[in-house]
């Protein structure tokens, strides 16, 4: 259960983060709620996985689910540039957390 607590605080991470692009550095104040909803609710999720999750574990494949989604969001919602490069490295973050869950 753990896991798909963690997992999901890593999608709300991944919602926070691009709601800053929305938020337009707090200026709207929908988006800037909407950005402060899910960081919340992304915290609270990672603490609750910490409950039973190692912390190097749990907090590597957070970031690294932030990351990973964050990086997909750009390239599909606000069409920044993709090259192999970037595909290559957004795989190998993939590969890292894979491991780490495979670690513990």
């Amino acid at each position: 259960m753990a896991w798909i607590i963690l997992f999901f605080a890593g999608i709300s991470e991944v919602a926070w983060a691009a709601g800053l692009k929305y938020a337009d550095g707090f200026t709207k104040p929908l988006p800037s709620a909407l950005t402060l909803f899910c960081l919340i609710i992304s915290f609270l999720l990672l603490g609750l996985s910490l409950r039973t999750l190692p912390l190097g574990v749990a907090y590597g494949v957070w970031v690294g689910i932030g990351a990973v989604g964050t990086a997909i969001a750009g390239i599909v919602f606000f069409h920044e540039s993709v090259s192999l490069l970037k595909l290559a490295s957004i795989g190998l973050i993939l590969l890292g957390v894979i491991g780490l869950k495979l670690a513990s």
